[in-house]
């Protein structure tokens, strides 16, 4: 077999064969420097070159001095000693056969023993393979999962004129796996709103699993003052809807979000005239009280939109709407899911009760809506 053909067989040809080979050489050459970067980091070890320098100990003077996390810095402290009693695999690093991703990982677990074969091993798997199994065979200090607990964290803010409010959190491993299975079953059990398609629809359910979750513990609490989300808004807006409300120490939102939260938070509206001078203080939530929601559940059974049937996550509407004076009864209330509640509010679908409690959905066009009649409804919501 030529040259040539053995190219071809490898995927490479004669125009990039030299850029394979100088890049492999490259790597060679670089886990040669990081085998002895990391016998000079046990041998910093042994001398304590972090005393009287202002660092905590070596990962922390690591850290500052080389800009590595210090995560990595105790990783990489841990492999420099192991190695020392590792020649087998001090080798197959110093001449490339191993990255240094993998050499932290295996240096975790192997031994005199062990090395050669897993030497082996490690050329043919993944480093997340490797990572995997040292995960498994060496649980690491306990030191290590209190620090993961200690540096738990929620933050939030707002953002993009206030119209996007941002999340993000970090957990011990195990409290994340719990949290990502609660939304993800509760995530198979909410519809899928207008226009949602690919990718992001599993994204925007586990959006809305977890405002479900929050809605449904803030509807539980019994602090009132503390659970309760205010509301500021003028009169003229919730009347004609021709401006925003505030959230307190929060943005301002659209009129017609504002009026579905008021129907299925715990909400205080405080209602105001031009010049922000309060006119009267809301009720501190218009939800139905539990027998009326029993009641309610009773008579409905499951979202009164035609056809739909949903029986989880769904919400008292009320048909003429609160703030427009309409009151918390059964005759003026009706069973809706999350996902047509939306529709009612952001996306200006009607609701009205017809005789011998039938309930009428009353399209954006101001057509009623007839299940099985009449364009789908994907489109007739996007029209």
């Amino acid at each position: 077999m030529g040259d040539g053909d053995r190219d071809e067989r490898d995927g490479v040809n004669g125009r990039t064969r030299g850029v394979v080979e100088d890049l492999d050489a490259a790597h060679a050459e670089t886990c040669a420097a990081q085998r002895r970067l990391l016998g000079l980091i046990a041998e910093a070890d042994r001398r304590k070159v972090w005393l009287a320098s202002g660092a905590r100990d070596l990962p922390h003077w690591l850290a500052m001095r080389h800009g590595i996390s210090q995560w990595k810095a105790r990783r990489w402290i841990a492999a420099g000693h192991a190695l020392e009693l590792l020649p087998r695999m001090a080798g197959a690093f110093s001449e490339g056969e191993l990255g240094i991703d993998k050499v932290a990982e295996l240096t975790r677990f192997a031994t005199a023993e062990t090395e050669t074969r897993l030497v082996e091993w490690a050329k043919n798997v993944s480093c997340a393979a490797v990572r995997r199994r040292a995960d498994l065979e060496a649980a690491g200090p306990i030191e290590d999962a209190v620090e993961a607990d200690r540096a738990r964290s929620v933050t939030w803010w707002y953002f993009d004129d206030g119209l996007r409010f941002g999340l993000q959190a970090e957990l011990p491993a195990v409290d994340g796996a719990t949290v990502a299975r609660a939304l993800e079953r509760i995530a198979d059990l909410i519809p899928r709103m207008p226009g949602e398609r690919g990718a992001h629809h599993a994204d925007a359910r586990r959006a809305d699993a977890l405002i479900s979750l929050a809605s449904a513990s803030i509807a539980r609490d019994t602090d009132p003052d503390r659970a309760t989300v205010v509301v500021h808004a003028e009169l003229q807006t919730l009347v004609s809807g021709s401006r925003g409300a505030q959230i307190e120490d929060g943005p301002v939102i659209h009129n017609e979000t504002a009026r579905r939260l008021l129907c299925n938070a715990r909400v205080q509206a405080v209602i105001e005239d031009g010049s922000a001078q309060p006119l009267g203080v809301g009720r501190m939530s218009r939800e139905p009280s539990a027998w009326m929601m029993r009641q309610l559940r009773y008579r409905d059974h499951e979202c009164r939109f035609p056809g739909c049937g949903t029986r989880r996550f769904t919400q008292a509407h009320h048909i003429v709407w609160w703030e427009q004076g309409g009151s918390t009864e059964l005759a003026n209330l009706v069973l809706v899911c999350s996902f047509h509640h939306k529709l009612v509010h952001e996306y200006r679908w009607g609701i009205e009760r017809g005789p011998h409690g039938t309930v009428r959905w009353i399209r954006p066009d101001g057509s009623r809506y007839m299940a099985g009649a009449g364009p789908p409804l994907q489109t007739a919501i996007s029209a």
